[in-house]
């Protein structure tokens, strides 16, 4: 028993990471109907500013800020991709706009290994790996930092979201934008936000995953960024409860076939998942069937 609670607060922290990923995911989609495969590689750039924020100063920056300055980096990263990138396409076929979101993940891969070279960078110790003692189970206190920091941005996110004017209007954009302009919303402000947003949360994830393992590299965020995608389809894309629901259900599979099965297997049985939702149920958990106009 001490194995299967060991492996559940390894697969809570593993799911966090990705809900939070797929957060973004789901928002982009949710809004303007893009799969933004670009998203993981902004994860990855979230983790290179944490890197360098917190190896610029002879002195260590609070944690808590490392983490604030990296999000607030990557969305204004996230705003000016979809400025660049994907403003001129939201009434372009998809096709269009998936090859473009492709090329964007390309290029921000590419320009890493331009800026900060194909060598991985090891990550600062910014929280301690030490152990707690939580009902005899030793936790590291890594990773209560992860699921604490995460399951409180994600409460505050489904606050903002169904509480404040600026939520109800990315509610609003989602459900119809063309209602939504009729009633005064201002849809290029509420997709930047948006962007700024989901890059943020996804900055966030990648600041966890790379003091988690050590290690930054260009290439960090294509895997996570995958398995995040799968977690939103999972989940409902579109939907942000699914997104989370997705993450952590994602984070248990692999942790726990890892711990029972094999290493070799996981990411297997993660993408086979893709395929079997894909199939037999395509609106995910928590999505709903919609009929769309031609």
């Amino acid at each position: 028993m001490d194995l299967f609670f060991q492996q559940l607060i390894n697969a809570l922290n593993t799911g966090s990471i990705y809900a939070l990923v797929a957060i973004g995911y789901t928002m982009v989609y949710g809004i303007i109907r893009l799969i933004n495969f670009a998203h993981g590689d902004i994860m990855m750039f979230g983790a290179y500013f944490a890197f360098i924020f917190a190896s610029i100063f002879p002195f260590q920056l609070p944690v808590i800020l490392i983490i604030i300055i990296s999000m607030a980096l990557a969305a204004l990263m996230g705003v000016i991709i979809e400025k660049v990138a994907y403003k001129k396409l939201r009434k372009a076929p998809r096709i269009s706009a998936l090859i473009t979101a492709i090329g964007m993940s390309l290029f921000l891969q590419n320009l890493a290994l331009l800026i900060f070279k194909p060598e991985p960078k090891v990550m600062p110790v910014l929280i301690s790996k030490s152990q707690v003692n939580i009902f005899g189970l030793g936790v590291p206190i890594l990773t209560l930092y992860t699921i604490g920091i995460s399951v409180l941005f994600m409460i505050l996110l489904t606050l903002f979201v169904h509480k404040t004017k600026p939520g109800k209007a990315m509610r609003a954009v989602s459900q119809d934008q063309e209602a939504a302009m009729l009633m005064g919303i201002n849809v290029n402000s509420i997709v930047s936000l948006t962007f700024a947003i989901g890059s943020a949360l996804g900055a966030l994830g990648g600041v966890f995953y790379s003091i988690s393992y050590s290690q930054v590299y260009p290439t960090l965020g294509v895997m996570p960024g995958l398995k995040a995608f799968v977690a939103a389809v999972l989940g409902g894309i579109g939907n942000i409860g699914g997104a989370m629901l997705g993450g952590y259900i994602i984070g248990a599979i692999e942790t726990f076939t890892n711990g029972y099965i094999s290493t070799r297997w996981a990411d297997a049985i993660v993408f086979s998942i893709l395929i079997f939702v894909l199939l037999f149920k395509p609106s995910g958990i928590l999505g709903k069937n919609t009929k769309e106009k031609v």
